[in-house]
């Protein structure tokens, strides 16, 4: 609706146009029919045609400064308003929004709406670094404070040898929980930019995560955790290595939440051309109100488990963002109390070749089986 009334109202400036030049050419008709008779000129009829179209053309150009003169006042306060806001920010003041009132046929409008909308947009962004620089700060903060702590407290000459090492060992793990934030938040900067190093080659998938499956063997043996593997024989092109990060973190979070005694399965389906890696668990969950947001750098679902497990908050960030790079995607579903499943689709390679490619396996074991039967459903010991 509103196209046709922009073309109403176009259509109706062309015809005002057209009928303001005819009146100023019948008004310089008839003043040079009033001037010829009294200065004693009869031209012919070509400079008479002449005359008057210049002359009509000098009273519409009079006519139309003269109006543009009676609006300027109101046209300079539009821009002073606009240069205003421009203005504000550039000085950081994200909350500008231009008030100003012009009909949505106007030109002005477009530029109107496009500020507004990019000053919504920047200050939505300055909102999430200044998020983001107090997350990080706070989560630097906590081990700092623990590490400084339990160092003025080994320096009372009364503790015993076994409350030492007992200090020692909370400070070396508060500096291990330092560096894991710091080189997380480098891999995430590092994947959102452009420059990540990004190498994509075909490869069997289900190796690679039988591989990623004994490569966290000591934590589910310690915790006596069920590793169940069923997996059909995929192949992807991706980068192996960045994936990688990905099995070891689902891994690793499905571990730590997981009581001992529990079971833990990954599955790898071909499914509508996309490979589709699922990672259950009969863990503790994660809640509904929290399912929403588990993907949000620093968010912690159960926040007092994280820093006991020494978590930052990031694993799941980078795993999206991982996935993302792969033109895939991640979702998760869980009911407290009993497991999540994370599943994580990616697009599928050719499925020609899969016997004779010696490259799915980016740990170094070429099987990649260690039951022998890569198609069988398995339980590790």
């Amino acid at each position: 609706m509103s196209k046709v009334r922009q073309y109403i109202l176009r259509s109706a400036g062309v015809v005002g146009v057209i009928a303001a030049l005819g009146v100023c050419w019948w008004s310089a008709y008839h003043i040079t029919g009033f001037l010829y008779p009294r200065i004693g000129v009869q031209p012919n009829d070509l400079v008479r045609q002449l005359v008057n179209s210049a002359l009509g053309f000098v009273i519409f150009g009079i006519i139309m400064g003269f109006v543009s003169w009676l609006t300027l006042p109101q046209r300079m306060a539009m821009f002073n308003t606009i240069i205003d806001a421009m203005r504000r920010l550039a000085r950081g003041d994200f909350s500008v929004n231009l008030d100003v009132k012009i009909p949505p046929e106007n030109q002005f409008s477009q530029i109107v709406e496009t500020f507004n909308d990019m000053a919504a947009q920047l200050g939505e962004m300055e909102r999430m670094r200044q998020e983001f620089i107090a997350n990080v700060s706070h989560e630097i903060q906590s081990p700092l404070t623990s590490i400084s702590g339990f160092a003025r407290a080994l320096r009372d000459e009364r503790l015993s040898a076994g409350e030492r090492a007992h200090y020692l060992d909370i400070i070396e793990t508060e500096c291990m929980r330092l560096s894991r934030l710091s080189d997380n938040l480098l891999k995430l900067t590092s994947l959102e930019s452009e420059h990540h190093p990004f190498e994509r080659r075909a490869y069997r998938l289900d190796r690679q995560l039988r591989a990623a499956m004994l490569a966290c063997e000591p934590q589910w043996l310690e915790k006596s955790i069920d590793m169940e593997a069923d997996l059909e024989e995929v192949e992807i092109s991706a980068d192996p290595e960045l994936l990688n990060q990905v099995w070891g973190n689902l891994l690793q979070n499905s571990i730590k939440f997981t009581p001992p005694g529990g079971t833990i399965r990954v599955s790898l389906r071909l499914e509508n051309g996309e490979a589709a890696v699922r990672v259950a668990d009969t863990g503790i969950g994660i809640g509904e109100e929290d399912l929403p947001h588990i993907f949000e750098r620093f968010y912690k679902a159960d926040k007092s488990r994280n820093r006991a497990g020494g978590g930052s908050g990031l694993g799941l960030s980078i795993v999206k963002r991982i996935v993302e790079m792969h033109d895939g995607s991640i979702e998760v579903r869980s009911t407290p109390g009993a497991g999540a499943e994370f599943t994580v689709r990616l697009p599928a390679g050719p499925q020609d070749n899969l016997q004779g490619n010696p490259q799915g396996n980016p740990q170094g074991n070429p099987q990649g089986n260690p039951q022998g039967n890569p198609q069988s459903k398995e339980a590790f010991p």
